[in-house]
């Protein structure tokens, strides 16, 4: 998935080649459940202006109050970044999400992350994606809100959050249509 290596900084070998065309994604509203338990806030609100400004797409952020990610609905992980601190999924519904867990924890180099899954990996709903170490992140300084992002949001015509204030795993927080 070309977004997704650009994002992480993966070099797609010229060897390679090029990709089947993208399936149409499946009709009617895809929902987006909850991958963190925790505090709703709006994207265009957070400090970072990547993802407060939507160039990466719309979407939501949480606030977490748990260090665990979970599958926001069935699909394939697309990719692990290689500090673990995001996720990227492509899901059965056609969503490409992006959950990235904290502002510029690049810099971490994966310390205070534990991958759940792999690149390749079949998740369901709910399935635990990534374990992180709240304390440990926020004592090195890092804010650890946390962007939920259909990164193929050009694809729809409208990606809104659903959800306020606390929330909990599994709940809907955005509808796609």
């Amino acid at each position: 998935m070309g977004f997704f290596s650009n994002l992480f900084h993966k070099k797609e070998t010229p060897a390679e080649p090029a990709p089947a065309a993208k399936p149409a994604a499946p009709a009617g509203d895809k929902i987006i459940y909850a991958p963190l338990e925790g505090e709703m806030r709006i994207l265009s609100e957070i400090e970072d202006p990547v993802f407060s400004s939507e160039a990466l797409g719309k979407g939501c952020a949480i606030e977490p109050s748990k260090g665990e990610v979970v599958a926001p609905f069935d699909g394939t992980v697309e990719q692990v970044a290689e500090t673990s601190h995001a996720v990227g999924l492509m899901g059965d519904n056609g969503l490409e999400v992006l959950i990235h867990v904290g502002m510029d924890t690049v810099e971490l180099k994966g310390k205070g992350y534990e991958p759940q899954v792999k690149v390749g990996d079949k998740v369901k709903k709910g399935q635990l994606l990534l374990k992180f170490d709240m304390a440990a992140i926020s004592a090195a300084g890092y804010k650890l809100t946390t962007p939920v992002v259909v990164t193929n949001t050009d694809d729809f015509a409208s990606v809104e959050p659903t959800a306020t204030g606390k929330v909990t795993q599994g709940q809907e927080v955005v509808l796609v249509k």
